[in-house]
Order: structure tokens, then C-alpha cells, then sequence
């Protein structure tokens, strides 16, 4: 946890944004998800709201602020004896709850008895969108609301404090977001220094998850590390490396505190490119850095991603895998073959930052409109930049048989794209580079440790890799 004075600060913080609204605020903490039955449960994920506003990482909890009066109440019980007995001595909730700045402690039948009271009186009682099951169902019970018009009843002004306040980092969150890249940095280098032909994807995956638990941590989401780079969350590990691969790797560590870090790098299976491997290596890489030096505060993140896509573009041209004007081509979405997905997206606490909240309300300013467009659809962020924002940035390439045959049949954008040209890149796969930023009051800065990403630097780090 921080200290008591950071929650008592975030709590008084969602107060001011959501005010002039009047009534409780309930959060939701989660409960514990049985694998297959209740007393032997995945590993426990806090709700990230709740987190960020009570810090507990405890399963069973309710947090309560009064937007009237200002004050904060925790709902839950003491651990139970049987449960003392087969997972060891705890905090008292009291004691836990004076940690995060809450005086005031009661059993959740008291909460149920507010609650009611609350309705008698015709406060409101503002909730977030539930995106589990279990919450809609302790929601309906709570709140008297049918489950399946929770959705439309949560409520929009808190939505809005809430994205408002945990978009902007402080320092002390950028502190924990580069914790999680020094992890994450360490296991990005088990996955390069064992990128050799004859090894599996999932000795390499297994390297990395006992690089990430030795250290304390937990991957941040479940990794893609696949020499089938083409397929975009490609989450599993059955191929066997060869001489020529490039082995993609999207994966992120978590802090003490749970905040996230999210990395990709390619590796040259086998220690060097090949030079149609380097040339579209470095199409992505020079997209990449056009698009990290064009961050800056109050420039739509929208713009950044035209702005990566039209150099890729410019680079695809020259490859002979584009043809025409390259504004033309992406203002077409033409690109999009090659380059299917958004540039990047918020993070922090989650690893696309508040996704439970609905992309449209993080991602997207009152007077933007997702676009319809293939490809422009996914970007998840296209606000302007504020300072304190971390954003990731992850342009790519990919050779998609699928898409490529459908695009052809149809003759899509063929005005553009030289499909027979297409078809000396199909084993290919995929490239992406990906590294998280954060916004300054006069720029951007990178955050982590360098992981190497130029082609020289993978190379040389390729080299010096053994089989294991």
C-alpha cells in the first residue's frame, strides 16, 4: 500500500471531480473466483478502482464515500478462525483500513441497512459499470436494480471522475510503473537470450514466468511469445524456434502495488535478420520513433497514430508493398492490412488503464467519435494528451494470410497495396515494437530501463546467445 494520507488525498480528489453531485459512492471490491470450487480459488486480483481508492488487497470488500459529508466507510468481515488455521495469521480489517486512512469499519449488514436507508431518502447512489458477473448479482441485491439494467444505471458523472483522476499519474505512480519495467526489462532479456533454433515457445514463456514470480511479481497479462507474430494476442506456445524466425514477445510485469508494465520486442531467431526481415523491422521502428517524438501535451493521441501510420506507410511505399500517395493511401485506411490495430493506449493500474469503465469514456474526448474505419476502429485512445498520462506506443507489421485473401478478393484498396508483391512476405509474420511513455508538461519522456530494439542491438544481443 501507500500511505493513509495518498488514499485520504485520492478520496477527497474523486469528491471535488464528481461534485456537484450529491449522495454515496459505492465501490465494489472482488471476491475471490473458485477454479473449480470455492476453497481452491484463482490468484486474487483486487479491483483496480477499488484499489486505487481504499489500497486493500483483500477479497470480500465494500467501500463507501459520502459525497455530502465527505466521509469514507469499509464494509467486510475479520477473518474467519478455519480460515486463520490453513492460511496463517492476518492484519485485523481495522487495522488494514486505518492503513488506507478509514476510520469507520463495519460488517457489510450494516452497509445493506445504509444502503436501504439511502433509497428511502432518495439519495442517489452512484456505482461503476460491473464487468463481473458476481458484481452484478451483489449490485441487484444491494441496489434493488435488475441485473441487467446495471449498465445503463451506472453512473455517468462518476465514470467521468474516476477516468479524470486516475488518467494523470502522479510520481509517485510513475515510480511504481518504472518498478514494473525494471521487472519486466529482466524478463524481456530471458526471452532474447533464449531465442535460438530448437527451443519451444513455452520453455521460453516458462523462463520468463520464473524470472517474473522470482522476482516478486506476476506478468501483468497473459504473454503473446510466438514466432507467429501475425496473430495478434497469440497466446499459444506449441512451435519450436527455427534458424530465420522472429520471435515476437508482448508481455509486462507487475510492482508491489500492482501497477502494470507492457513491452513488445522481436528477436531474429538465431542471431541476425534477414534483409527482407531488417527492412520491414525498420519500417516499424522508424514509425515508432516519429510517433515518441511527436508526443506532447494537448496533441490528440489520434493525430500520433495518423502520424505513425503514415510514415510506415511511407517506408511500404519504398518496399514496393504500397503504392501512390501515402496521405491518400492512409486517409483510405489502406494501411490497414499491414497495420490492423490502434497505436497504443492508457495504462497504469490496469494494463489498458480503466478498460472496465468502457474505452469510449477513457479513451475519447466529448466531441470525438470512434471511427467506423477498419483498423482506426481499435484505437483505444485518441484523446488529447495530458501531462501525467502513460501511454504505450506500439506500432506494427504484419503479413496476415486471412486477411490478405479476403482483402484481394474483394480488390480492396488495390488502388494502393501491391498484392503480388504481398506474397514474397507471407512467412514473414509479424512485427511490433512497443514501449510506455509518459506525457511531461513539455514532452515526453520513455519510461524503463533501454531493452534493445534497434536491429543492431538485437542482433548483437542474438549473438551472444546459447542454446540451452
Amino acid at each position: 500500500m501507500f500511505d493513509a494520507p495518498t488514499y485520504r488525498s485520492r478520496r477527497r480528489s474523486l469528491l471535488e471531480q464528481a461534485r456537484p453531485q450529491s449522495g454515496l459512492v459505492l465501490l465494489l471490491g472482488n471476491r475471490r473466483v473458485p477454479q473449480n470450487y470455492v476453497d481452491n480459488p484463482y490468484p486474487f486480483r483486487q479491483d483496480s478502482t477499488f484499489l486505487y481508492y481504499f489500497g486493500l488487497d483483500r477479497p470480500d470488500l465494500y467501500g463507501l464515500v459520502d459525497l455530502d459529508d465527505g466521509t469514507a466507510r469499509l464494509y467486510g468481515e475479520e477473518a474467519a478462525f478455519d480460515e486463520v488455521v490453513w492460511s496463517g495469521e492476518q492484519p485485523s480489517l481495522h487495522d488494514q483500513a486505518a492503513a488506507a486512512g478509514v476510520e469507520t469499519v463495519a460488517p457489510p449488514s450494516h452497509l445493506e441497512a445504509r444502503l436501504a436507508r439511502a433509497r428511502e431518502q432518495d439519495r442517489p447512489i452512484h456505482f461503476l459499470p460491473p464487468y463481473r458477473d458476481e458484481h452484478r448479482l451483489r449490485y441487484e441485491s444491494l441496489l434493488n436494480i435488475p441485473h441487467e439494467q446495471l449498465t445503463e444505471a451506472a453512473s455517468e458523472a462518476l465514470i467521468q471522475a474516476v477516468v479524470q483522476q486516475r488518467s494523470v499519474k502522479t510520481p509517485a505512480e510513475v515510480t511504481e510503473i518504472e518498478t514494473a519495467l525494471d521487472r519486466t526489462a529482466r524478463i524481456h532479456a530471458c526471452a532474447q537470450q533464449r531465442a535460438v533454433p530448437g527451443t519451444t515457445e513455452q520453455e521460453i514463456v516458462g523462463t520468463m514466468a520464473g524470472e517474473v514470480t522470482a522476482d516478486g511479481g506476476a506478468f501483468s497479462f497473459p504473454p503473446t511469445c510466438s514466432v507467429r507474430g501475425e496473430v495478434l494476442h497469440n497466446r499459444c506456445y506449441t512451435n519450436t524456434l527455427s534458424d530465420g524466425d522472429l520471435l515476437l514477445v508482448d508481455a509486462g510485469a507487475t510492482s508491489p502495488r500492482h501497477y502494470a508494465g507492457d513491452i513488445t520486442r522481436v528477436t531474429p531467431v538465431g542471431g541476425a535478420f534477414t534483409d527482407r526481415q531488417r527492412t520491414v523491422y525498420e519500417a516499424v521502428l522508424a514509425a515508432q520513433t516519429a510517433a515518441i517524438d511527436a508526443l506532447a501535451p494537448g496533441v490528440p493521441f489520434i493525430e500520433i497514430h495518423r502520424h505513425a501510420a503514415q510514415v510506415l506507410t511511407e517506408r511500404l511505399i519504398t518496399l514496393g508493398l504500397m503504392q501512390g500517395d501515402a496521405d491518400e493511401a492512409v486517409a483510405a485506411g489502406a494501411h490497414a492490412l499491414f497495420f490492423p490495430h490502434g497505436l497504443g493506449h492508457l495504462m497504469g493500474l490496469d494494463v489498458h488503464d480503466m478498460e472496465s469503465l468502457g474505452e469510449d469514456h477513457v479513451g475519447y474526448a466529448d466531441d470525438q467519435t470512434r471511427s467506423e474505419q477498419f483498423g482506426l476502429h481499435s484505437l483505444r485512445l485518441a484523446r488529447p494528451l495530458e501531462p501525467g498520462f502513460v501511454v504505450t506506443v506500439e506500432p506494427g507489421c504484419y503479413f496476415i494470410p486471412p486477411l490478405i485473401n479476403q482483402w484481394r478478393d474483394e480488390r480492396r484498396h488495390d488502388r494502393f497495396i501491391n498484392y503480388d508483391r504481398v506474397d514474397d512476405f507471407l512467412e514473414l509474420g509479424g512485427v511490433r515494437i512497443e514501449d510506455d511513455v509518459l506525457i511531461t508538461e513539455d514532452g515526453a519522456r520513455v519510461l524503463g530501463p533501454d531493452i534493445p530494439k534497434a536491429p543492431a542491438a538485437v542482433e548483437a544481443r542474438a549473438g551472444t546467445m546459447e542454446a540451452p
